[in-house]
């Protein structure tokens, strides 16, 4: 097996697809993707889980079943993505329309010293989506395949995934609101504030 070849700048990729889709509700996972997240432009429509690695699928997906009008994005890391693994099959098993997981994957646990995830000793989390019956999934190795990963989440285009291969490098951290009672009300205040 050929290892993906790792070209992609996260922090830029994930810039570039939130100015893609400014109205969608988005959950970031623990460490970089939550960085990436706030680094992107702070919005009241953004959550950052702190102390929470494996949760952010399932709590996108409980978010994605309660806003069926709405485009729910997460971002989250390969790391903390093998930790939720169960909740690839439950989403799969609900397929909401307007749920997109998206993976940066590094292939590295970024938070406790780089060591390697199992993405970089073969395993597939996007082979792992496709066995839990996701309704697309993809692996993204170029920026240029943004536009039509964008697409799909504004269109609510099916219960998807995509694993976007990122550079293992270290960022620096852009660290978002750690008050988690602030961030809850100011995101429950953002979606009452757009219901009809």
């Amino acid at each position: 097996m050929t290892a993906p070849s790792r070209e992609i700048d996260r922090r830029r990729f994930v810039a570039d697809l939130i100015e893609a889709c400014p109205d969608v509700l988005a959950i970031a996972g623990l460490g970089a993707p939550a960085y990436d997240l706030f680094a992107a432009g702070d919005r009241d429509t953004s959550f950052y889980l702190w102390g929470g690695m494996g949760g952010a699928a399932a709590m996108g997906l409980g978010l994605a079943l309660a806003q069926p009008e709405r485009s729910v994005l997460v971002l989250t890391g390969d790391g903390e993505q093998l930790m939720g693994l169960g909740a690839l099959a439950t989403i799969g098993a609900r397929r909401p329309p307007n749920l997109t997981v998206v993976v940066l994957d590094n292939g590295r646990y970024g938070e406790t010293g780089m060591q390697e995830t199992h993405t970089s000793l073969g395993t597939s989390l996007s082979g792992v989506a496709v066995a839990c019956g996701l309704a697309w999934v993809e692996t993204v190795s170029s920026a240029a395949e943004l536009p039509r990963l964008a697409q799909r989440i504004r269109e609510r285009a099916g219960c998807g995934l995509a694993q976007v291969v990122v550079r293992a490098e270290t960022m620096p951290r852009a660290l978002p609101p750690r008050d988690g009672l602030l961030l809850k009300r100011r995101f429950r205040a953002a979606l009452d504030a757009r219901r009809p």
